[in-house]
């Protein structure tokens, strides 16, 4: 037995269609949650590479094959 993650009920896991949820009715408040971005994913932010920006980065012959 496990606890659903939404409504904290006990349920089966092996014959749950709906793993880790108790019924579709949790399984759908946790995808409308993620859908509306209630949740996210911690990230940290990058500055971005130089070599990443396309103005300013070519040589002028590199600018010239371009063209």
């Amino acid at each position: 037995m496990m606890k659903c993650p939404i409504c904290h009920r006990p349920t089966t896991y092996e014959a749950n269609p709906y793993r880790p949820f108790c019924s579709e009715r949790c399984k759908l408040i946790d995808f409308g949650a993620w859908a509306n971005e209630e949740y996210a994913v911690p990230a940290e932010e990058k500055p971005p590479h130089p070599e990443d920006s396309p103005q300013g980065t070519d040589t002028p012959e590199e600018e010239s094959d371009r063209v």
